[in-house]
């Protein structure tokens, strides 16, 4: 709104009201189908360029994770995101569970699945599979791998790369060894049917599975030594060799980092909105503004062969927030606005990122929060401690 209200007062000469609720008026009028529209058009528009058929031993590899948003602490928020059981009513914040699917070679999310805090992500995941194609690979955490998952996906013609849990011994049985730390086993059907299944399609699936198990160790200077299993139905040793799902399973990690982009760069952590209806569309237009900004970073990459791993999001977001204005606001002809834009990939594209390989980067936050004292009860009964140097002993 101040940014109209300049070019108002420059280009124009006149006022407005600064008043935003007409503003918001008229963005509670937008349709969710048309948000989901244009995102789905944006995804297939970057999908379909040269430049992002990046393949693994010729396949599409799409990578799944999940995390959690929080939103504003109102009735209608609550009611369909409750807060978690452990916090006081009023003292907490409405939870969101999100399940994201990335193109792993481009980064571009090409769904978001949403729901509750208390709904598993294996089910939000399922929500997903029509974006899949067959011949795609998913690659995923240890979280996603289950009996029904991997035999519904093959039924699809989607292979799986996902970590198994270390806990998960029961109901293995070993058929053939393929060389060190590799093997085919059969993986038998538990008498636990997942809760997002029902009792007929439990009962249709086969008792055993023949998959591919390979065992490695991740063994780098500086780092704790950690064992690494990971179940595939890709079985065939010679075309998809050892040491090609040790380096996949590696780049997982990316999409921890994808996560942090749209959440931490762009600030999709914390939403604004106070009714569901427009938590929604927020969350779509987060994902636009996410995937635009990915396909800038392709087009640099492309442009000007750089890897695309080497460009910063955050870079990018900064370069558009500051030469959008000025490109918006230059009254130049359409030659001389593509030479702009041209100048804008140079510049993105000579900004790279540095190669650290195997850098730690711990979860950690070095800067010290305020001292100030927790909201534990609703806020019209709390009462503040007034010495602040009190705030750490516990309250009666």
């Amino acid at each position: 709104m101040r940014k109209f209200l300049a070019w108002l007062a420059l280009e124009q000469g006149q006022t407005a009201s600064p008043d935003t609720a007409a503003y918001c008026k008229a963005r509670a009028r937008l349709r969710q189908e048309g948000l989901d529209c244009a995102g789905a058009q944006v995804v297939e528009r970057v999908q379909t360029r040269p430049n992002a058929k990046r393949l693994w031993h010729g396949r599409h590899v799409k990578v799944v994770d999940g995390t959690g948003i929080s939103m504003p602490d109102t009735p209608e928020n609550q009611a369909l995101y409750p807060q978690s059981k452990g916090q006081r009513r009023g003292c907490g914040f409405p939870l969101m569970k999100l399940v994201a699917l990335f193109g792993l070679g481009t980064g571009v999310m090409l769904g978001l699945a949403k729901g509750a805090k208390t709904l598993s992500e294996r089910f939000l995941f399922r929500t997903l599979w029509n974006l899949l194609d067959p011949g795609d690979v998913v690659l995923a955490d240890r979280g996603f791998c289950d009996f029904a998952s991997v035999f519904l996906l093959a039924q699809r013609g989607v292979d799986c790369v996902m970590r198994n849990h270390h806990r998960r011994t029961v109901g293995i049985s070993q058929r053939k060894r393929l060389g060190k730390g590799d093997r085919l086993i059969q993986w038998h059907q538990s008498a636990t049917r997942p809760k997002w299944i029902d009792q007929l399609a439990w009962r249709a699936m086969p008792d055993r599975l023949t998959l591919r198990e390979i065992h490695f160790r991740v063994e780098i200077p500086g780092f704790r030594t950690e064992a690494v299993t990971v179940i595939t139905t890709l079985l065939d040793p010679r075309a998809f060799p050892k040491n090609a799902f040790v380096e996949l399973y590696r780049r997982r990690w990316l999409a921890e980092l994808f996560l942090r982009d749209i959440k931490t760069t762009l600030g999709m952590d914390i939403l604004r909105c106070k009714t569901p209806a427009m938590i929604h569309k927020e969350l779509a237009m987060y994902q636009i503004a996410y995937n635009l900004i990915r396909a800038l970073m392709l087009e640099a990459a492309s442009r000007y062969d750089v890897p695309l791993e080497r460009i910063s999001f955050k870079g990018t977001v900064a370069g558009v927030r500051q030469w959008a204005p000025v490109m918006a606001g230059a009254r130049v002809s359409p030659r001389r606005r593509r030479q702009f834009l041209n100048a804008l990939l140079e510049c993105l594209a000579r900004d790279r990122l540095p190669d650290r390989p195997n850098r730690t980067e711990p979860r950690a936050v070095k800067r010290r929060p305020k001292n100030y004292q927790r909201l534990t009860r609703p806020r019209h009964t709390f009462k503040e401690c007034p010495h602040r140097n009190h705030y750490k002993k516990p309250l009666s």
